[in-house]
């Protein structure tokens, strides 16, 4: 049965996955999805519009190919540059590959056996876990108990908060329906025009980098009524001071096929960083909105929690990042996995300790 008309392709969608890696010279993790993508071409190839399909297999075995090379299997990238000639018998760049390959065999060997390496890249020390969990083969989250709750105020009175409880330290609930249709259509039709490519922390500076892949916008509370109407639900829910300067803007987020950010703290874990700027201390807690779904893919992972929490549509995420004594709490740290099918759009509500000290103060034991 052909595709129809509309529906995601896992096998486009994994290929196009795999461009983040490639781009980044990451040849370890473009191979391992680049495997799979090929993989299902291969299973489907010839079943859809030739019209409309054709280019997909060949495009995936040349990066395969030459992802194999990079990594010292010539052998391999031999064999999937003649797979490539079998489709596209005509293309030149192609025929020279193999003849280059052919010629290296010959006079160097292969190098294969060599073990691909991971990239260095401190972000990722704690690879194997977060790769598991955005696999879902890690612990799923605990539903330790489902409330409506008011939170002790009158604004949840008559619609109080679909409240499940799914970590209690980390402390991570998860708000069902904190959003309608409409809001979300609203949100992000207000953040679109004015999307650009995310940034981090970096020292003192911020920037551009390959583990956060995404585009995000600020919105001020001004922007429009349901933004207005957004920042008090989440005061309410939370308890917490949400005016400015003791809370950021709504960051919107949106993550396309491959949009990913590696394991990260909210909380700033260096003096230097720009948040202090703001003269408002570090990030005591986040709101994190889903507003859309997602076919595949995008969960956000606890690392050292060891669990994740699927994409749920119009529901929130709340987390503390923050101990009662200021510190950092460490098993806060999350990524956001690759979106495999879809496309993902989140808004994040990051609140700043200052303004908070009667609203959530310190506890008598100094280690909490």
């Amino acid at each position: 049965m052909g595709q129809e008309k509309g529906q995601a392709d896992p096998a486009a969608a994994l290929s196009t996955a795999s461009q983040v890696a490639y781009d980044t010279g990451d040849f370890y993790h473009s191979i391992a999805w680049l495997e799979e993508a090929v993989s299902r071409f291969r299973l489907s190839y010839g079943s859809w519009n030739p019209e409309e399909e054709r280019g997909s297999l060949e495009d995936a075995l040349n990066y395969l190919a030459f992802s194999y090379f990079m990594a010292g299997n010539i052998s391999h990238a031999l064999t999937l540059s003649r797979e490539f000639l079998h489709y596209d018998p005509s293309n030149q760049r192609v025929t020279r590959n193999v003849a280059k390959y052919e010629k290296l065999l010959a006079t160097h060997g292969d190098r294969v056996g060599r073990p691909l390496q991971r990239p260095n890249v401190t972000q990722l020390q704690n690879r194997d876990a977060y790769e598991e969990l955005c696999q879902g083969l890690g612990a799923q989250p605990s539903q330790l108990g489902c409330s409506y709750e008011t939170n002790g105020s009158p604004y949840l009175l008559l619609q109080p908060a679909k409240k499940e409880t799914l970590r209690l330290q980390p402390y991570i609930v998860l708000y069902h329906d904190f959003v309608s249709d409409a809001e979300a259509e609203t949100i992000k039709g207000l953040a679109g025009p004015w999307l650009q490519r995310s940034v981090v922390a970096s020292g003192e500076k911020q920037q551009k980098v390959e583990y956060r892949i995404s585009k995000s916008a600020w919105l001020k509370d001004t922007a429009d009524p349901v933004v207005r109407a957004l920042e008090l639900r989440m005061a309410a829910i939370t308890g917490l001071d949400l005016r400015p300067p003791y809370a950021e803007y709504l960051q919107v987020v949106n993550y396309g096929l491959g949009g990913h950010y590696e394991p990260h703290f909210d909380h700033a874990t260096s003096r230097k960083s720009p948040l202090y700027r703001m003269k408002s201390g570090n990030r005591i807690a986040t709101v994190m909105i889903y507003l859309s779904a997602v076919e595949a893919g995008g969960s956000t992972a606890f690392i050292y929690a060891n669990f994740s929490v699927p994409v749920v549509k119009n529901a929130a995420l709340f987390w503390w990042n923050l101990r009662r004594n200021g510190d950092g709490d460490g098993d806060t740290l999350h990524a956001g996995c690759p979106v495999l099918a879809g496309d993902k759009w989140v808004a994040n509500k990051w609140i700043h300790e200052y303004g908070q000290e009667f609203r959530r103060p310190c506890s008598r034991d100094p280690r909490d």
